[in-house]
């Protein structure tokens, strides 16, 4: 008899005639259920695979501490010019350097350039943008420009000398290493001069000492590769190159890219990192360094208005409001390299600034029509470039000049007649950076 309150079970009569038609009747359903049985199977091991497999994944486009994005020179390389392809009407030539510019009275009306053939290059422009990395359209053209440390007097800064000088910050020739695995030994030979002496000291920074492995991964990159542009002892170079002509500037350069050379070797062989070899695979070049010094300073414009220190750092109580004219933003820290200076110099503790933006004013000479400037040489001064140079800011800054330059061809006026509204609204539509608004979403109508 059954309990009260529970419920009561019957046995099958025919199991066996059951599960006949069970199973006959999920036949119809039976590529269905294998594909349940295949995904159920296939879950389970990517959820056991799975963290094994984002951890190598990981491990392998992890970057170094000195920025939050880094990546392999020929990656980027890769980029522009799938970028450039894109645009139906651009042409890219390359191999040629500035020889000369073409004048009208004040107005620049083109260029010429020389190949190592000797082979020239006549171009006729609307309107030019200088994008070298010294400047070096300005003294060709004749427009009005400084180098090295501006006066107090000249731009307010409280930080800056009394007196004007020609020093500029240090130079880097840097390095890809590539890791070519456990037991490799890829050290370079023993370069002329060479004197551990020189880089010890290298694994300290900030008064702190860190590990050899730390130092490293201060410009580690995907693909087991690492940027060797390490400023405390090591390959940071001061050599003043900004005026020299061409052929005799090369020359110039070599102790730099000797001396990039020598501290490879102390990796390799003080530090004992054997198996960190000259990657094969980003440098065309006879030794495999990059092509040209990071030149952290060059000429700089002297244009209709000029950005310092103190319109960054306290750029609400200045006289005029270049940020409301904003075209790009910097986000760094103040940052000079002069620790190579022969002699010594005085170091400048900068005080913290906050991300700001580069007015448009600073792409147009004063004196010059039809000319913009970009890059590093664009007119900020001395102090301020330290945060201004870096490449972020550089390349926004290069997108707003050549934004600039089709603007004033397409309204048959100068760059100087553009209003800054406009450009900003076509930055703007380029979903570019043109102001730090970290509150503000770049789809906001308020930004």
């Amino acid at each position: 008899m059954p309990h009260p309150g529970r419920m009561t079970t019957q046995k099958a009569k025919d199991f066996k005639g059951t599960m006949r038609s069970l199973l006959a009747e999920l036949g119809h359903y039976k590529f269905r259920l294998i594909a349940v049985i295949v995904f159920a199977v296939l879950s389970t091991i990517f959820n056991i695979a799975g963290p094994k497999v984002l951890a190598k994944a990981t491990t392998a486009l992890a970057t170094g501490w000195v920025s939050a994005t880094q990546f392999e020179p020929h990656v980027a390389d890769s980029i522009f010019k799938a970028m450039a392809a894109a645009e139906p009407t651009l042409e890219v030539i390359h191999g040629y350097r500035l020889e000369a510019v073409r004048m009208k009275e004040r107005t620049v009306t083109g260029a010429s350039f020389l190949d190592k053939r000797g082979h020239r290059l006549e171009v006729e422009a609307r309107t030019t943008i200088d994008a070298t990395d010294l400047g070096e359209a300005l003294p060709m053209s004749g427009t009005p420009y400084r180098v090295g440390m501006d006066a107090r007097a000249l731009t307010g800064e409280a930080l800056a000398p009394e007196e004007a000088n020609d020093i500029v910050q240090d130079l880097t020739v840097v390095a890809i290493l590539k890791d070519y695995g456990e037991g490799a030994d890829r050290t370079i030979p023993r370069p002329e001069g060479y004197d551990p002496a020189e880089f010890e000291g290298c694994c300290v920074s900030g008064g702190r000492e860190m590990t050899p492995e730390y130092m490293l991964r201060y410009g580690r990159l995907p693909g087991g590769k690492y940027m060797i542009n390490w400023p405390t002892k090591g390959n940071d170079c001061y050599l003043n190159v900004v005026e020299l002509p061409w052929e005799e500037r090369i020359e110039a350069l070599r102790p730099a890219r000797e001396k990039t050379l020598r501290f490879i070797y102390y990796i390799q062989h003080e530090l004992g990192f054997r198996n960190l070899g000259i990657a094969d695979d980003e440098f065309a070049t006879e030794d495999g360094l990059a092509y040209l010094p990071y030149h952290r300073e060059g000429r700089r414009l002297d244009g209709v208005v000029r950005l310092t220190l103190d319109d960054v750092a306290a750029r609400y109580d200045r006289p005029t409001a270049l940020y409301r004219t904003g075209v790009s933003v910097g986000d760094y820290p103040v940052d000079h390299h002069h620790a190579c200076y022969p002699g010594g110099m005085e170091k400048i503790t900068f005080p913290p600034v906050p991300s700001f933006s580069i007015p448009a004013g600073v792409m147009i000479p004063a004196a010059t029509e039809q000319l913009l400037v970009a890059d590093k040489a664009i007119s900020v001064s001395n102090l301020i470039n330290g945060s201004t140079r870096l490449q972020p800011v550089v390349l926004l800054t290069g997108q707003a000049a050549g934004t600039l330059a089709a603007l004033a061809v397409k309204s048959g006026c100068t760059p100087r007649e553009v209003p800054v509204r406009s450009l900003q609204r076509a930055l703007l539509e380029q979903k570019a950076y043109i102001a730090p608004t970290y509150d503000v979403r770049p789809d906001d109508p308020d930004f």
